[in-house]
């Protein structure tokens, strides 16, 4: 689940539906501000004290966005969530909106199966049918991304870059190994305001590799793997016809069928299942691997012959055009 992001908190008052109604928390007399009515009249710069004054410490614990974070563990959107609690009390708090995605992968003898389907959603409405999900990091590394699309992405492709300088300055291949920590400092930085839950495989000169990376830093290295809504029956199958040192057809077949199983479990996970094979030698990114067997044909054809819609009124506007100059100049050409 993930929270819409909240609206500033000058925004929210400008809602009508923020009372200062709530004697027994401020303290003041019983009447309904019209909010809107005092943002016209009042500037930007007028309303800061006033603000102050109302609400007095519980604006100071909003943290300002410009502020450094605080080291070590930090608390401060705890806080901040029970203030605006107890500010918008009566109002309706924000709905949680679900995202939807089966990522799965394994290692096998020569390399790393990355797998994932291709359904992007906004709420209960299928976004995209042919997302891809499998980022390119590196030549010897891919990434799978479950949780916000725009996070994802961003994330991969600044760690894409990140690496391409390296190798760049270095003249070597990046290891998996440097690319999962790289991925766990800036999410960890960032206290799981990232929603990004990441698959890293790929193959360097140490071995074959499988990393995950929650939104909040936190790295794990198994030989396999499934995150995303759908994962749980995907890993119902992975746990139950794993075995180390598949050949890369049982490997494709393996986690191409957890990924059918999370899209047959998950409403946010469906359309087509992608694969990304990675040995030492070559990637084999397949898109689709397999596509979806659900299709919505058409019973007829929805096209209506002119004049079925009624024209109850015509009127024709002339458009007037004026030409005032017109001049022709001949260009010299040698």
């Amino acid at each position: 689940m993930q929270l819409n992001g909240c609206r500033s908190f000058r925004s929210m008052l400008g809602s009508p539906d923020l009372s200062l109604a709530n004697n027994a928390y401020l303290g003041i007399p019983s009447r309904r501000w019209d909010a809107n009515a005092w943002k016209r009249q009042s500037s930007s710069a007028e309303q800061l004290p006033v603000l102050m004054s109302l609400f007095g410490g519980e604006m100071s614990l909003l943290r300002s966005p410009l502020q450094p974070p605080s080291p070590g563990f930090s608390f401060d959107l705890t806080e901040r969530n029970a203030v605006l609690g107890r500010l918008l009390e009566g109002s309706p708090p924000p709905r949680p909106v679900k995202t939807g995605t089966t990522i799965s992968g394994m290692v096998f003898r020569d390399g790393v199966v990355l797998g994932a389907d291709t359904r992007a959603t906004s709420g209960d409405i299928v976004a995209d049918k042919m997302c891809a999900k499998i980022h390119r990091i590196s030549a010897n590394m891919y990434c799978c991304g479950a949780g916000t699309a725009a996070d994802t992405q961003k994330t991969t492709d600044l760690l894409a870059s990140n690496l391409a300088l390296f190798s760049l300055n270095s003249q070597r291949a990046p290891r998996v190994l440097m690319a999962a920590s790289i991925l766990q400092d800036t999410l960890y930085r960032y206290g799981g305001q990232i929603g990004a839950h990441l698959i890293l495989g790929g193959v360097d000169y140490s071995g074959n590799h499988l990393y995950t990376v929650g939104p909040y830093g936190s790295v794990n290295k198994l030989p396999f793997v499934s995150m995303g809504s759908g994962s749980m029956a995907a890993l119902g199958i992975l746990e139950d016809r794993y075995k180390p040192d598949m050949e890369v057809e049982e490997a494709k077949v393996l986690v191409r069928d957890s990924v059918q199983a999370g899209i047959m479990g998950d409403l946010g996970s469906g359309s087509n299942v992608d694969l990304c094979v990675i040995t030492a030698r070559t990637v084999d990114y397949i898109r689709p691997y397999q596509e979806s067997q659900y299709t919505n044909g058409r019973d007829r054809k929805y096209k209506y012959p002119r004049g079925t819609t009624a024209l109850l009124s015509e009127k024709v506007v002339p458009l007037r055009v004026e030409l005032v100059t017109e001049a022709v100049q001949r260009m010299e050409t040698h």
